[in-house]
């Protein structure tokens, strides 16, 4: 399943223009399949909810940057490893990718059981802090302990299915990620609405409501990360484990993942507690509009995993050439790539800007919440094209092993711009000031990965 160009790359051989191009997009079409399938999961969630009310939908809501804190914490701790494995494999060093795999599963899952222990433990009170209303604070709390309990999971996944495909192998885990979706929908149906009358069928069902939409998600997750686990120790050609392999502990491989982690922990920490506190400046506007904020993140972030799948491409070709040594190539794909994202979100934003009331219909009955909802998207749209290239850039930055300065960037747009700004508008213009306050801010960072890629500095790193 590797990727020819991968392998003439790897092997020192000139690719042309056209070869490279293809080569991105190669890797890049499973990696956006992932990605899209992976947020199909959260409409399918929402969509299913949803039908329960706008409490229900509420609830969901008020925790869900608490769960992208606690999901991106996860995804870091993967970083650190993958980056790693993507680099080896280009170098052509197997066996050090394979004592990559190993470590990065041990320490993962110690620092996924710490997660799990936190999550568990402020479950019953998250709620509260966030500002959440009486009526949907319990269904909240039971919401994300069952999130925190199922954490190994997330953190398996993020990790087998990163190093599979930093490996060169995009299409397997783009393809589970579809599996994934399709029992989310099942797991869900059974789990969250109760048995009922469908036509001349009787469909069976446990009544758990938002909590079984979390068990629902969760269930689909560890039939996929098993799936995932099994391959990348058995099957991959590269990362199999191999019989007399032994174990061995690299002290230089773990500091160097938390180099490369740390940063991105950081980012993600300064991100979510971003998220956090716009949750909190968006709960006092009701829950009407706390129910259309998250329906909306959730519509918009369709748009913009395209974006994140080709971050994930273009750390693989970035820490692959790094790792062959063909610095020829490094800056050309990182640019190639980044256009490319900047030109699929434009298109994306495009569809989004047309689309808003139909895509808030998928995912909620009300009225109110589809209406407040398609406005506010629509003013998301203009910020698409330069939130592709962040989010591009940033992928290219991390298979370089660049992780500090966009953490840096990150923290100065959300702390410096969209906080202070939604503070000040949300007041004075509603969730539609929150949103505004969104799109300038994501035009902002672009421009901040945009002078950095221009620069070059961070090849150096």
């Amino acid at each position: 399943m590797g990727n020819p160009y991968l392998e003439r790359m790897r092997a020192g051989e000139a690719l042309s223009p056209a070869q490279q191009l293809l080569m991105a997009l190669q890797l890049s079409v499973p990696a956006m399949l992932a990605q899209v399938s992976s947020i199909a999961m959260q409409y399918i969630d929402a969509s299913m909810v949803g039908r329960l009310g706008a409490n229900a939908s509420g609830a969901i809501g008020l925790v869900s940057s608490t769960t992208w804190l606690f999901g991106g914490l996860c995804s870091a701790a993967a970083i650190g490893f993958t980056v790693q494995v993507a680099q080896r494999v280009g170098a052509r060093e197997e066996e050090e990718a394979r004592c990559l795999v190993r470590q990065g599963l041990a320490v993962t899952l110690v620092f996924s059981l710490g997660l799990l222990a936190l999550g568990a433990a402020i479950s019953g009170k998250l709620p509260d802090w966030l500002g959440g209303a009486p009526d949907i604070c319990p269904d909240a709390s039971w919401y994300f302990l069952v999130y925190s309990l199922t954490l190994p999971v997330t953190m398996a996944n993020y990790l087998t299915g990163g190093m599979i495909q930093c490996s060169g192998n995009m299409k397997l885990p783009g393809f589970l990620h579809v599996v994934m979706c399709l029992l989310d929908v099942i797991f869900n149906s059974l789990l969250i609405f109760p048995t009922r009358q469908v036509g001349a069928f009787t469909l069976p069902g446990a009544g758990l409501g938002v909590t079984g939409a979390a068990l629902g998600t969760s269930l689909a997750q560890l039939t996929v990360g098993l799936v995932l686990l099994w391959y990348l120790l058995a099957r991959s050609p590269a990362l199999a484990l191999r019989p007399g392999e032994p174990f061995r502990f690299s002290k230089e491989q773990l500091k160097r993942a938390i180099k490369i982690s740390l940063p991105v922990g950081c980012e993600q920490f300064i991100m979510c507690s971003a998220y956090v506190m716009a949750t909190r400046i968006v709960s006092p506007l009701g829950t009407i509009a706390l129910a259309a904020h998250s329906f909306a993140v959730t519509a918009e972030s369709l748009c913009y995993m395209p974006g994140y799948g080709l971050g994930t491409a273009a750390t693989t070709l970035i820490g692959q050439s790094v790792g062959a040594g063909r610095k020829d190539l490094t800056r050309r794909l990182a640019w190639m790539t980044t256009g490319l994202g900047m030109v699929i979100m434009t298109l994306s934003g495009a569809l989004m800007y047309l689309l808003a009331s139909a895509m808030m219909a998928l995912l909620t009955p009300d009225p109110a919440i589809r209406a407040l909802g398609a406005g506010v998207l629509r003013i998301e749209a203009f910020a698409e094209p330069l939130y592709g290239a962040s989010i591009v850039a940033a992928g290219a930055f991390r298979g370089a092993g660049d992780t500090l300065m966009p953490s840096c960037f990150n923290f100065l747009s959300m702390w410096c711009v969209r906080i202070p700004l939604s503070a000040f508008l949300a007041p004075r213009l509603g969730l539609e000031g929150v949103w505004l306050a969104m799109c300038l801010e994501l035009c902002f960072r672009g421009l901040l990965y945009l002078g950095r890629m221009k620069r070059g500095r961070w090849m150096k790193v």
